[in-house]
């Protein structure tokens, strides 16, 4: 005799369709990242100051703040990264610092942090 499959199951399979025909919308009507710009731009065209820049990256959000003296990035303060595990990437201020350039390599396993700190100081910079 064949076993009848209980109305909980359909139910489950029914619930179970929804979450993931929600997930897939989510994930495609998540708004495209900004990226870096192939453009730098010239440190020695910039007055002594700070520089303030921010950028919003769907579920990454990142405001800073850009020390300019001497035509040189001094320092780069992160005021608010709001981040799902992209915490480690806030050690690539350091390297924008020392490369004094934006373009340089996202740490690995935060990607999305990465490029959205490089795209709040390319803006503080613009």
């Amino acid at each position: 005799m064949k076993k009848k499959r209980r109305p909980r199951f359909w139910v489950g399979m029914g619930a179970l369709a929804i979450v993931v025909i929600l997930v897939v919308a989510v994930i495609f009507n998540l708004p495209k990242p900004q990226q870096v710009s192939d453009s730098s731009f010239d440190l020695t065209t910039f007055a002594d100051g700070v520089y303030q820049g921010v950028c919003h990256n769907g579920l990454v959000s990142v405001s800073v703040e850009v020390d300019v003296r001497g035509h040189a990035i001094t320092a780069v303060r992160i005021l608010e990264h709001r981040n799902g595990m992209g915490k480690p990437a806030e050690v690539i201020v350091d390297t924008v610092v020392s490369s004094q350039s934006v373009e340089v390599d996202a740490v690995s396993g935060a990607t999305m942090s990465s490029g959205t700190i490089l795209k709040a100081i390319e803006n503080a910079l613009k």
